[in-house]
């Protein structure tokens, strides 16, 4: 199984980075990389993410690095990561709309 960034995660994966790197450049990237290596995690283990209790979905999970969350769906072939958020953000009321 191999973990995929769709284009809204990936852009907010580029924002993220670019707002922690205004303080802290080396911080920023490895925070990217902790959150790609995280990725790559779940797709050798799926379901280790909790179900969005929001969208009552078995295949829309999450999990927690630091103060994000990574939200991701699972495919029978890879995982959609959707998005990336900072958890004291609410969710959207849709899913498509993450």
């Amino acid at each position: 199984m191999t973990a995929h960034w769709t284009v809204k995660a990936r852009h907010r994966l580029q924002q993220l980075h670019d707002h922690i790197a205004k303080d802290q450049p080396e911080n920023a990237q490895r925070f990217v990389d902790r959150l790609t290596r995280r990725a790559d995690a779940l797709a050798e283990h799926p379901l280790t993410g909790r179900v969005v209790e929001q969208y009552r979905r078995d295949d829309i999970r999450e999990v927690y690095e630091g103060r994000y969350r990574m939200i991701y769906r699972v495919l029978l072939d890879r995982i959609d990561i959707l998005t990336v958020r900072h958890g004291a953000r609410l969710l959207p009321e849709r899913l498509r709309n993450l």
